[in-house]
């Protein structure tokens, strides 16, 4: 059993990781700072599913003095650092929000981790950093010195100041670039959670890149089967894909949820949005081998489970 820090625990993957830990008897200690990005509720919700059984934090991971004292009040064997500020689009809006908590953020959690000692830290990175890349499918072996997006120049950040830690004072870091995660209590600023909203409700939803871009679009149990198997690694510094890959184009995304809904959508099709890129695939070849990586839930089988959940949240009795 280890004490494993968690910073994003009211988010979406962080508290699936939570939750995963504490059923396996892991401590856990829990950072988020709840902030309105998105329903607060539905942050509280999450965590309302285990919070009787960690140890929650209600700290901004920018804040050195609170942070600090989380790391003297409380011994940590791990940091699994899922903490911070999402979205691509909404980085075109107030890029000052990224550099404070995707940066700063990251920075204060690895120079705590160096100065208490904790020899462990597995953090979030992104597809996004392979930006312009024309290769595909997505090695972590490519170039990916030209990131198109506020966001994804924060997420490579954070895996240099990674490596930079690892270089200088020997923390352990392992970094995981996740490919377009969905599923049950997943973000309502993403496309599974804004289409079927949309379509309940009658209105229209965007398609960007006129519906033909792609994604490669992986279910959250997968990505924890993931994270969980990089924490229990023991590799110095090393990055990996955590993707599907199995590219979807937005177009058959939609068709899987107009099926599973029993509605059609009313579309909007819309050129390709600043910052975004017409397609991710990721190459999961080092995640198999290093990692025993390998994902089972293919697109129809996760949208009926988000949908499913869906209804049972916002209490959508029957098909509609």
């Amino acid at each position: 059993m280890k004490r494993i820090l968690v910073t994003g625990i009211a988010g979406f993957i962080g508290s699936w990781i939570a939750d995963a830990l504490l059923r396996r008897g892991d401590t856990v200690i829990g950072v988020d700072n709840f902030n309105d990005y998105y329903d607060v509720s539905l942050k509280r919700n999450r965590v309302n599913k285990f919070v009787n059984k960690c140890i929650i934090h209600e700290i901004d991971i920018s804040n050195y003095q609170k942070l600090e004292q989380v790391f003297v009040e409380e011994p940590i064997d791990q940091v699994c650092h899922l903490a911070a500020q999402a979205g691509v689009s909404y980085s075109l809006k107030n890029p000052f929000a990224y550099e404070i908590s995707n940066n700063m953020g990251t920075l204060n959690l690895l120079e705590l981790c160096r100065q208490n000692k904790v020899p462990s830290f597995v953090y979030a990175s992104s597809s996004s950093v392979y930006g312009a890349n024309k290769k595909v499918p997505f090695s972590v072996e490519d170039n990916i010195d030209k990131t198109i997006s506020l966001y994804a120049a924060t997420k490579r950040y954070n895996e240099l100041i990674a490596y930079t830690y690892h270089h200088l004072f020997g923390l352990q870091c392992i970094g995981l670039r996740f490919f377009t995660v969905y599923g049950p209590w997943g973000r309502p600023d993403m496309a599974l959670f804004k289409f079927t909203k949309a379509i309940f409700e009658g209105r229209s939803i965007d398609l960007y890149n006129h519906g033909k871009m792609k994604r490669d679009f992986t279910y959250i149990t997968d990505v924890v089967d993931g994270v969980l198997s990089a924490m229990e690694k023991n590799y110095p510094c090393e990055i990996f894909n955590l993707g599907n890959s199995t590219p979807i184009e937005l177009n058959r995304f939609v068709e899987v949820i107009e099926k599973e809904l029993g509605r059609k959508a009313q579309k909007n099709l819309l050129p390709l949005q600043p910052g975004d890129v017409p397609e991710t695939f990721a190459d999961i070849e080092k995640s198999r081998k290093m990692l025993d990586y390998e994902p089972k839930v293919k697109i129809e089988e996760g949208i009926k489970k988000f949908i499913t959940w869906y209804k049972e949240y916002y209490k959508i009795p029957g098909r509609q």
